[in-house]
C-alpha cells in the first residue's frame, strides 16, 4: 500500500506558487504529474494528469498542499454498498445483503433473448404515438436524461410533501420541479428474467433500448449471469444512446452521486455479465480471469463509447487506481493489476483534467479543457445530509458544470444525470435520507431546465425501479411526512408511522412481538423507518415508475410504455440511432 509524502516534502518540491497553465508541478504522484489549469487571474484547483511510466509498485501518490489541507480529516465515504450479487441471482437462502444471486434459477422467455424483439416493440410503441395528433415537429438538439434511482411514485409524493413542509406549509399542495413538466407517462420496469428488477437490467433498458437479465449491463438476455464469454460475443453486445449520440457528432457525459462504475451510469458504456465486475479485483473475486474478462472501469477508459465521454462525474476513484497508490481522499486504490487507469485516461485526452473536490470543480474553466473526469470520493459519494458541503459538490453543481461543458458543441449533446442515493436511502429504510436526495435531484432538474432552451433541449426524468415504501393510514393534512400518523392506531391502540417499508431492519417490536410507540423515535432525517418483514435492508418493488418530459417531442412520453422504449423515443426526437426519427418527416 502506498503512502503520501509528508507536508515538508511537498512544500520543498513546489511551494505551490502561481504559474502558467502549461507548467507542471512535477511531483512524484505515482504515475501522475499534476498541472494547474489557469483561467482569468486565478489558479484552478483542478489538476491535469499525464501518464508516466507504469513501473515500481512502491510509487506513492503525493498531494499538492492545497489538496492536503482540503483533505484534512476526510474519511472513506460513509455510504456503503448494499447490492449483493448472490441475492440478485437467487442463490442465497439467507440473504444478508442485496446480492447478485437473484440472477440465477430464473426463467427468461426465449424470444426476449433477441435484441430485435425489443427494437420491434419500441417501433410499435413509437408508431402508435405518431398516429395521434402531433403538436410539433421540433428536433431536439440536446437530450438530458435524469434518472432517480430507486424513486417510486410514493417517494416522489413524499418528497413533494417534505418540500412543502420544509417551507412551512402543510406540504401536500407542493410540487417538484419535474412534476410541472407538461407530459407524463409510466414505465414498465420488469426485466427479462425478473418481475422486480435491479439497476443493471433497467439501465440496459433505458439506455440501450433492450431488456436483459437481472445483473446484466449492455448485453442481451442471451447472456447468463457471470458468463463472460457470452458477454464478449458481438451478437450479444448492445449499443447505448450515448454511442448513438457520439456517432451523430454530439458531446456526451455521465453524472452520478454513486460511482462511475455503478450499475446506472454503466448502462451508457459497459458490457458485462455481472454488474459487480467494476475493477480487475472484482472480476477475480468472482472466479474470472481479469486479463481476458475486461472490468467496467477499464471499459470506461479504453473502449467506445466510454473513452469518448467529455464529462464523467461521480464517486468510485478506487476502481481506477492500483492498490499501491493512495488517492486524494486518503484511501488506497482497489486494482490488483498495477494499472493506473487515470493515467491512461490522461494519455488519451490531451487537455483533459481530473478534479476531486468541490473547489476544483467550481474553479474549472470548461472552455480551457478538452474533457473532464471528476471523482469526488473513493467509493460512493456521501448523502447530501452527511456530506461536507465545502468538499463534495452537490448534484446541482455537477449538473451546471456538465451543461456548460457539453453545450460548447454546436451539434448538441446527450447527458445522463443520476440521483443515485435516493435508492440507498430507501435501502437503508431511512426515508428522510431518500427524500432529501430526491429534493436535491429535483433542484438539479430545475437548474437544467432554467439553463437550457425548451425549444431545442429535451429533458426526460424517470426512475429505474421502485422501492417498497408506502404512505398510508389516513393521516390528516399537514401531518409530518417523516413522523407519526396521529389520526389512526393499530388494533392495540398504538399509533404508527406515516411512511412504512415492506422489508427492513427495524419492526419496532417489544419482547412479546407487539409494536412499540414511536413518538420519540421517528421525526428526524436519519431515523430508521418501520418495516414489516425483518431484513437487513429495504428491497426494490416492481410497480411502474413515472416518466416526466419537457422539450421537443416530449408529447411522445405519455401513456404506459416498456422501459426499453425510452431511449428509442429520445433518439427519435434527436434524429440519432437507427430507428424512426422525427427528421424522417
Amino acid at each position: 500500500m502506498g503512502t503520501m509524502l509528508d507536508r515538508a516534502d511537498v512544500m520543498k518540491d513546489t511551494a505551490l506558487q502561481p504559474r502558467y497553465a502549461q507548467r507542471s508541478i512535477n511531483l512524484n504522484l505515482g504515475n501522475f504529474v499534476w498541472s494547474p489549469v489557469i483561467h482569468s487571474t486565478r489558479i484552478s484547483a483542478s489538476y491535469k494528469t499525464q501518464q508516466l511510466d507504469m513501473g515500481s509498485s512502491q510509487r506513492q501518490l503525493a498531494l499538492p498542499m492545497l489538496l492536503l489541507l482540503a483533505l484534512a480529516g476526510t474519511a472513506l465515504s460513509g455510504v456503503k454498498e448494499v447490492h449483493n450479487v448472490l441475492e440478485l441471482t437467487g442463490r442465497a437462502v439467507n440473504k444478508l445483503r442485496f446480492s447478485t444471486d437473484v440472477a440465477t434459477d430464473k426463467y427468461t422467455p426465449p424470444e426476449e433473448m433477441d435484441p430485435q424483439y425489443w427494437y420491434n416493440i419500441a417501433d410499435e410503441e413509437i408508431t402508435k404515438r405518431l398516429q395521434l395528433p402531433q403538436p410539433n415537429a421540433q428536433k431536439a438538439k440536446n437530450i438530458i436524461m435524469f434518472l432517480g434511482d430507486g424513486m417510486p411514485l410514493s417517494t416522489v409524493a413524499a418528497a413533494r410533501i417534505l418540500k412543502g413542509q420544509r417551507q412551512g406549509n402543510t406540504g401536500e399542495e407542493s410540487s417538484l420541479s419535474f412534476e410541472r413538466f407538461p407530459y407524463t407517462g409510466l414505465s414498465r420496469t420488469y426485466c427479462t428474467n425478473a418481475q422486480v428488477p435491479d439497476s443493471a437490467c433497467t439501465a440496459t433498458a433505458y439506455l440501450c433500448g433492450v431488456k436483459t437479465n437481472i445483473v446484466n449491463i449492455g448485453v442481451s438476455a442471451a447472456v447468463e449471469y457471470n458468463n463472460c464469454t457470452a458477454s464478449q460475443d458481438p451478437a450479444n453486445r448492445l449499443t447505448s444512446i450515448a454511442e448513438w449520440a457520439q456517432d451523430a457528432g454530439k458531446s456526451t457525459g455521465i453524472v452520478t452521486t454513486t460511482t462511475l462504475t455503478h450499475a446506472s451510469p454503466s448502462g451508457a458504456y459497459a458490457k458485462t455479465a455481472n454488474r459487480m465486475w467494476q475493477s480487475d479485483t472484482d472480476v477475480t473475486s468472482y472466479g474470472e480471469d481479469a486479463s481476458t474478462c475486461i472490468d467496467m472501469a477499464t471499459q470506461l477508459v479504453t473502449q467506445t463509447p466510454g473513452k469518448n465521454f467529455d464529462v464523467m462525474f461521480g464517486g468510485g476513484m478506487g476502481k481506477f487506481l492500483p492498490n499501491t497508490i493512495v488517492d486524494p481522499h486518503g484511501n488506497p486504490g482497489e486494482r490488483s493489476d498495477g494499472v493506473n487507469l487515470l493515467s491512461r485516461w490522461q494519455a488519451r485526452h490531451d487537455g483533459g483534467v481530473l478534479v476531486t473536490n468541490r473547489d476544483q470543480l467550481l474553479k474549472l474553466n470548461v472552455s480551457a479543457v478538452s474533457s473532464v473526469i471528476g471523482l469526488f470520493q473513493t467509493e460512493l459519494m456521501n448523502f447530501h445530509l452527511e456530506a461536507d458541503e465545502t468538499y463534495q459538490p452537490t448534484l446541482s453543481e455537477l449538473t451546471e458544470v456538465t451543461i456548460n461543458k457539453l453545450s460548447q458543441n454546436e451539434n448538441g449533446y446527450f447527458a445522463f444525470i443520476e440521483g443515485g442515493l435516493i435508492d440507498y436511502g430507501n435501502h437503508y429504510t431511512k426515508a428522510g435520507y431518500a427524500l432529501d436526495e430526491a429534493l436535491e435531484f429535483e433542484k438539479a432538474i430545475q437548474l437544467a431546465r432554467d439553463m437550457t432552451n425548451i425549444e431545442d433541449t429535451l429533458i426526460v426524468v424517470t426512475a429505474d425501479h421502485g422501492h417498497a415504501v408506502s404512505i398510508a393510514g389516513y393521516p390528516g393534512r399537514g401531518t409530518p411526512i417523516l413522523g407519526i400518523n396521529q389520526h389512526d392506531t393499530d388494533i392495540n391502540g398504538v399509533k404508527y408511522s406515516v411512511l412504512n417499508y415492506a422489508a427492513g431492519p427495524n419492526q419496532y417490536l417489544d419482547e412479546t412481538g407487539q409494536r412499540i410507540a414511536l413518538d420519540d423515535i421517528l421525526g428526524s432525517d436519519d431515523a430508521i423507518t418501520p418495516s414489516y418483514i425483518p431484513k437487513d435492508q429495504g428491497v426494490h418493488s416492481g410497480e411502474d415508475v413515472g416518466i416526466f418530459a419537457s422539450g421537443p417531442q416530449s408529447h411522445l412520453f405519455t401513456g404506459i410504455m416498456q422501459q426499453s422504449t425510452i431511449p428509442h423515443l429520445m433518439a427519435y426526437a434527436a434524429c440519432i440511432g437507427s430507428g424512426k426519427q422525427v427528421c424522417d418527416n
